[in-house]
């Protein structure tokens, strides 16, 4: 097959370093950065530039842009895509993006799946791109109406690319999910290194800190778009956050041993049922 990425950043440059070496497809990749698109082709990531010409060739496009780049992408080449082509996207939120996109996609004979890659790093940028981001990743798709061989061959692309697990779901289910198993971790990561006891932390920490921390070193661009494209989800996640935290706050301030005992006992009981450990 005759695959083009869009935009050629940690994922879509790992996307296309993956396929490149570990398929027999051919891939042709765009970044707005020229510089990047050389690169790319210099480390056989991608084997030329992604044209327009190039772009109605394509039996895969996958765009791996910015929700709000995406739609634009996508909405400013719709008469360009292959009749019949799958165009696929990356972006961390599935709602805004597939309730533009799907329709447009209908109109003009192409099939847009939602896509999100449960794969990264704390860096971005086609530097840190690599050909095994996605070993033992988990791939959403949320699908529409299509025809199911066009599943299958997304399924069977990504699977040979590292990706152990395929999920399917609505954008709205994924939108929810997201936003606790990935947003808020993020926010919380980023809200914890503010603390002025970070100065001081040289001696004092270990791998609890780091776990924590590894994600407070975000790109603000991208994640500020996300969240606000996720703002119910979110914000209640961040509220239950919110809530839980003060319960464990009053109990230490009131010494109440009992309460703080079995708010730790619950949570650790938690994450077993959640780790299949308990049943």
């Amino acid at each position: 097959m005759e695959i083009g990425i869009v935009g050629l950043g940690l994922i879509g440059g790992s996307l296309a370093k993956a396929i490149s070496q570990n398929t027999d497809n051919t891939v042709y990749g765009f970044d707005i950065s020229k510089p990047v698109v050389h690169k790319a082709m210099l480390v056989d990531a991608i084997e030329q530039p992604l044209t327009d010409e190039l772009l109605s060739q394509c039996d895969i496009v996958i765009v791996a842009l910015y929700p709000q780049d995406t739609v634009d992408y996508v909405t400013s080449h719709a008469d360009l895509f292959k009749k019949g082509s799958i165009v696929c996207d990356c972006s961390g939120v599935k709602r805004m993006v597939c309730e533009q996109l799907i329709p447009l996609a209908e109109e003009k004979g192409f099939l847009f799946v939602g896509g999100h890659p449960m794969a990264g790093r704390e860096h971005s940028g086609f530097t840190y791109a690599k050909k095994s981001l996605f070993n033992n990743a988990s791939m959403i798709f949320t699908p529409t109406k299509g025809p199911i061989e066009s599943m299958e061959k997304l399924k069977k692309l990504f699977t040979s690319i590292g990706f152990t697990n395929i999920e399917i779901a609505t954008p709205e289910e994924h939108d929810r999910k997201i936003a606790f198993t990935s947003q808020l971790a993020h926010v919380v990561s980023n809200a914890y290194i503010k603390s002025p006891t970070a100065q001081e932390h040289m001696g004092f920490s270990a791998g609890s800190y780091k776990d924590l921390t590894r994600v407070a070193k975000l790109n603000e661009d991208m994640w500020t778009e996300l969240f606000l494209e996720n703002p119910d989800n979110l914000a209640d996640e961040i509220d239950t956050l919110i809530e839980n935290l003060q319960e464990y706050s009053w109990a230490i301030r009131e010494n109440d041993s009992e309460t703080l005992r079995q708010l730790l006992k619950d949570g650790k009981e938690k994450k077993a049922i959640i780790d299949g450990e308990i049943f």
